[in-house]
Parts: structure tokens; C-alpha cells; sequence
């Protein structure tokens, strides 16, 4: 079947006053007719009642957590089902799940949109396992996972990837991420965009053709479905165990979690409890709801230490003298980790930006929404990692929709300030970027603004992989040729390192002569 590539078709649709006829998620469809409309777009679903895949997540060195979710018509505002289904799960050694080594059955109830969310503990460390579901006389595909390492471990890869608007392409980044060889996936938010169709479309976004905005938890239901529907997604769920966290568009653009009225705590509850029942989201609660906690520190071996951060639920406003990023509570439990960090890599999941960035020389920062808006917390959290001496921490950011590298200092106006970390700043997977003239002009601008920022390029999509040591860090900039494209080939467009015990990144010398808008001279 030959589809419209669903960037232009949206487009097409918007300028001509019909986007209501090709949103799949536009007023007055049936569940047949919103998936009739989402298949033109690219959609697949799996067989029913598992259309929406299944997933693994948060592996710890005995234990995983298993997801799926039960919707037999993906894109309906509820499901015809029993309000509790007993589905059964079960975890081999093996792809055709004859070596089993755990299996039970857990309840899926309508409350929770009949999702399911299996702990599994008694597992070996560092191994490979595959797992599948069971439900109404159907069985679900056969996902892959792994648990974590205790102990030594010479190496771990692992994948990033951030902002995937539907409507702004396909998912061809994320059926690269589905055949790599990496240990697992850290999403860093942006999984869905929550924002109705608004006019004044610039001529290379569609970003905003995502039909009506979405305030209740069947509106957050079915914009999960959605994106669920491309297959690349499933794909890359369904090969690897992911760590998650998450930006502002799976509520809301730009919100504080401490901020507005009950109807909006309203709004941000019906997004939270949506996002928890299609994640493979390990809570540390009896239960995720009202607010799933996010924060978690986990480590892979002896190697990596990898801290996820919630930059969402607990700010305050932005540009405030005492405004906080991470809440009281979050920033004491990231403290006392630093203080505690074990000689090992230390890897921050970030969703924004946590690198000054200035539009011009001496200018005003370009979005304080990033931790430029929360001026005295960054400078505190930065100055406490470098008393204590921790060494060799990565920052790893989505949000931006294209590619930074940064040399991270307690105090980025003052270049005598030492550099204690790198932050590397990954392309997003579809949603879209500034133009490629934008671009051009204004990579020099921040360059010259920024005297910390080593790379801008931000003409291309994909993803980052990320391959660690104990001699080293490399992050390997993977590219999509075509957001347009399904089947779009990735190729590695350049490689940075770092090396264990100095602080600071370079950019690998048999791919620094890649095309970027900005690159310090080394």
C-alpha cells in the first residue's frame, strides 16, 4: 500500500481548511474512521487486543518491569472490554519462549485504561531475555530485554532519543534505534505534543497540524495511540528495555508543575495518568498515580551511574531569584548522589538544556524555560559538583531539535571557571528545527555568545548512541536522511569523546570535517 508521506499531506490539508478530514483524532470519527485516517498517515497497529505493542523498562541488575496495554480499537475513547482482564505474561531465555524462567498473570483494569505494568524480579544480572502477553484467547508479539550488570563491566552502548512529532514525519529514527546493538534507550521527553491546530504554520513545520489540543485522559489515551501506531516506535520498544522521563508537551507547552488553577492540575493530572499507562514506567509507590515519580538513580556494573531527572513536576516559574528547577526535595536527593558518587561515570538524563545559552554576545539567554531560567540553582547544583570532587559527568538533553555539544562550568559567563562535565545535546527524532538559514546565521552567533559551546548542527534528525568504557565516553551522532522517509538510512554524522579523568570533550578526527553550522576551532 502506497502512502502519502504525512508531513506534506498534513500541510496540504491545513492550508486548504481540511485538516478535520485527515486528523485522525478530529471530532465526529468513529474508532474506524480514526484508524482509517491514522493508516493514511503511516499508522500500523498490532493484532488486537495488543495494538499498541509491548515494552520493557527501568532493568535493574534482577529485575524488569514488562508493559502492554490492552486497546482492541486503539484510537476509541474507550475500549469495548471486561472492566478487569487477567492477562497472562511469561519471560524466556529464548526468542520462541520454550527456556522459561518467570511467569503469572497481572489484572488490567479500566481504571488504568487496561494497561499493565509487570515487576519481575528473580532474574539473572547482565542477560538477555525475551517476554510476551497473553489475553482473550490472543498472544501478543515477543519483545526482547536485558537486565542490568553487577559488578565489573567493560562496556555499555545505549541510545537517546527525544521529540517525536507525529505529524512531523516518520519514525524512520527510531527503526534505527529498534536494530542497534545498544543495552538500552533513554527517552528524554516529548514523546507525544499535546497542542491543537493553530494558524500561522511557518513553511517547513507541521508541527502544529496535531488536530485538537487534549485536556481530558481519553484525549491523552488516543495521542498516545496514535504515536504508538507508527511501527518504528513499537519496534524500538519491543528490542530494548528504556529508561524514561519527560518534557512539557506530554501536559502542556512550557508549564510548571507547581503552577495554575484546578482546571489545569486537572488537565496535568489527566496527561500524568495517561503517560503511566502506555510507559513501561516503574514506580517506586504502591501506586503512580496522582504523580508517578520519575527521579531514579541506576547503575549499569561498576561503569555507569545514570541519574533521571524530573525537570517538570516540581519548578517553580522562571526568573525568579529563589526559583528551583528541581523542586526542594528533588535537588537534596541529587545532592546527597553527588556527595555519595562512586568512581564511576556519571550520566544525567536531562530533558532541557542545561548549558547557558545566550542569543548574542552579552545578550539576554534565548529560552528560559532551560536552566537558564533558574539562574542560582544551576550555579548551586554545578559548584556542588565540583566541591565534591565527582569527576567525569555527561549530561545527556533532548528538547532543542538539533544537535550541542557544551563544556559544562559551574560559572559559564567566566572561562577561567573550570570545566567539570560535558553536555551533549541530541537532534530530535522528528519535531521540527529551525530552517537551514536560521541555522546558518545564527550557529556563528551562538558560537561567539557562548564560549563553552564546542558543536551546533541542527539540519538533520535522529539520534545519539552513546558507547562507554572505562577509558572513555563516545557519543555517535546518528542521522536520518529523511524525516519523509519510513525506511530513511542512518549514518553516523560525527563522533565526540570524552576521556575518563579529563574533563571536557573533542570531536573524533575521522568525522570532525562533517557539516555543522558551528565547531570551535581544537
Amino acid at each position: 500500500m502506497t502512502r502519502l508521506n504525512r508531513r506534506d499531506l498534513l500541510k496540504a490539508a491545513g492550508a486548504a481548511g481540511a485538516l478535520n478530514l485527515v486528523w485522525p483524532l478530529s471530532a465526529g470519527l468513529s474508532p474506524a474512521q480514526a484508524r482509517e485516517a491514522a493508516e493514511a498517515l503511516g499508522a500500523e497497529y498490532d493484532p488486537a487486543p495488543f495494538t499498541l505493542g509491548v515494552a520493557s523498562g527501568d532493568p535493574q541488575p534482577g529485575s524488569v518491569l514488562l508493559w502492554t496495554r490492552l486497546a482492541p480499537e486503539p484510537l476509541a475513547a474507550e475500549q469495548q472490554l471486561p472492566e478487569v482482564v487477567e492477562v497472562e505474561w511469561v519471560v524466556a531465555t529464548d526468542a520462541q519462549l520454550a527456556g522459561v524462567v518467570a511467569r503469572g498473570t497481572a489484572p488490567a483494569s479500566a481504571t488504568l485504561g487496561h494497561s499493565v505494568h509487570v515487576p519481575v524480579s528473580g532474574l539473572a544480572a547482565n542477560t538477555r531475555y525475551w517476554y510476551a502477553f497473553k489475553a482473550l484467547g490472543k498472544t501478543s508479539r515477543v519483545g526482547r530485554t536485558r537486565t542490568a550488570p553487577a559488578g565489573s563491566v567493560a562496556s555499555v552502548r545505549f541510545a537517546a532519543a527525544n521529540c517525536q512529532a507525529f505529524a512531523d514525519g516518520y519514525y524512520a529514527a527510531h527503526r534505527g534505534i529498534a536494530q542497534e546493538n545498544v543495552d538500552f534507550v533513554v527517552h528524554l521527553g516529548d514523546y507525544i505534543y499535546e497542542h491543537g491546530q493553530v494558524g500561522g504554520v511557518p513553511a517547513d513545520h507541521v508541527r502544529d497540524h496535531e488536530g485538537p489540543a487534549v485536556f481530558t485522559v481519553a484525549d491523552y489515551r488516543r495521542r498516545h495511540a496514535l504515536y504508538k501506531g507508527d511501527p518504528s516506535l513499537r519496534e524500538a520498544h519491543a528490542a530494548h528495555p528504556w529508561f524514561l522521563t519527560w518534557d512539557d508537551h506530554e501536559v502542556a507547552n512550557d508549564y510548571s508543575g507547581t503552577g495554575g488553577g484546578a482546571p489545569f492540575m486537572q488537565r496535568r493530572a489527566a496527561a500524568y495518568q495517561a503517560w503511566y499507562e502506555n510507559m513501561p514506567h516503574r514506580d517506586s509507590g504502591t501506586s503512580a498515580l496522582p504523580d508517578p515519580e520519575i527521579h531514579r538513580v541506576r547503575r549499569w556494573g561498576d561503569l555507569l551511574e545514570l541519574s533521571v531527572l524530573d525537570l517538570r513536576s516540581y519548578r517553580s516559574a522562571q526568573n525568579l531569584a529563589d526559583g528551583t528547577i528541581l523542586g526542594a526535595r528533588q535537588k537534596t536527593w541529587l545532592k546527597q548522589n553527588i556527595d555519595r558518587a562512586p568512581d564511576t561515570w556519571h550520566v544525567w538524563a536531562n530533558s532541557i538544556m542545561l548549558s547557558q545559552l545566550r542569543g548574542r554576545p552579552g545578550g539576554p539567554y534565548m529560552f528560559t524555560d532551560q536552566w537558564d531560567g533558574f539562574l542560582a540553582e544551576r550555579k548551586e547544583v554545578l559548584n556542588h559538583v565540583h566541591n565534591s570532587g565527582m569527576e567525569d559527568l555527561v549530561v545527556i538533553t533532548g528538547d532543542w531539535h538539533s544537535a550541542f555539544v557544551d563544556d559544562i562550568r559551574p560559572d559559564f559567563d567566566n572561562t577561567s571557571s573550570p570545566v567539570i562535565g560535558t553536555e551533549f545535546t541530541a537532534h530530535s527524532v522528528t519535531s521540527g528545527a529551525y530552517s537551514a538559514s536560521w541555522n546558518a546565521t545564527n550557529g556563528p552567533v551562538m558560537g561567539a555568545a557562548n564560549p563553552h559551546l564546542k558543536y551546533f548542527e541542527g539540519n538533520r534528525y535522529g539520534y545519539d548512541v552513546y558507547e562507554v568504557t572505562p577509558q572513555r565516553f563516545s557519543a555517535h551522532m546518528r542521522v536520518i536522511a529523511d524525516r519523509r522517509d519510513p525506511a530513511s538510512p542512518v549514518t553516523t554524522l560525527t563522533t565526540f569523546h570524552v576521556d575518563r579523568g579529563k574533563a571536557g570533550s573533542y570531536e573524533d578526527p575521522a568525522t570532525k570535517k562533517s557539516s555543522a553550522q558551528w565547531r570551535r576551532d581544537q
